[in-house]
């Protein structure tokens, strides 16, 4: 009877042992598709929509808060004021977002730090300056009445005594580049 046991088990393991069995697939770059979002509807306030645009940006600390924003309800809070203003703020930035009196969204700022940076920036970065190390980064993304005008990452990096700060657009062209006097 141990005997059995013992073989039935055996079997028992190996068989769970195979089916933890690792598996690559291997995918094409050029095989996977990148669709646009569309802009969210936020709420409708008269006759006039709330639009927003989320970032599809890389960062989940970024998505988190965004998402955040378009699930919040402002109700009837702005009611009484000229403007509204709603601020929400986190641990790596922030999302400030303006209402008008009918409580449409005029616009939404937003200003994060240190966060993951899309592989377009990277790869333009260590391409025009080999060798340079990040020291950090700033992610601004600036909408008004649902169009985005500024969406940019300010990066400062290093190499030796020497630093850098650029300005550069999420497909990776670099803006503007200036060196950092040293102290």
């Amino acid at each position: 009877m141990k005997t059995l046991i013992i073989v039935l088990l055996f079997f028992g393991f190996s068989t769970l042992c195979y089916s933890q069995e690792k598996t690559e697939s291997v995918v094409a770059p050029e095989s996977m598709k990148l669709e646009e979002l569309p802009e969210v509807v936020i709420k409708s306030a008269g006759k006039d929509f709330s639009v927003y645009m989320p970032d599809k940006n890389p960062d989940q600390y970024v998505r988190k808060l965004q998402q955040k924003f378009i699930a919040y309800n402002i109700g009837n809070e702005y009611e009484g004021f000229a403007r509204y203003l709603v601020v929400m703020e986190g641990e790596k930035g922030s999302l400030s977002a303006t209402y008008n009196e009918n409580g449409k969204l005029i616009g939404v700022v937003e200003n994060y730090k240190n966060v993951k940076l899309p592989s377009d920036v990277i790869y333009s970065i260590y391409k025009k300056f080999p060798g340079w190390e990040f020291v950090n980064d700033k992610f601004l993304y600036t909408q008004q009445d649902g169009d985005v005008i500024k969406k940019q990452y300010h990066i400062k990096i290093k190499k030796d005594n020497e630093e850098r700060k650029l300005i550069v657009s999420p497909d990776g062209e670099i803006l503007t580049g200036s060196k950092v006097a040293n102290r």
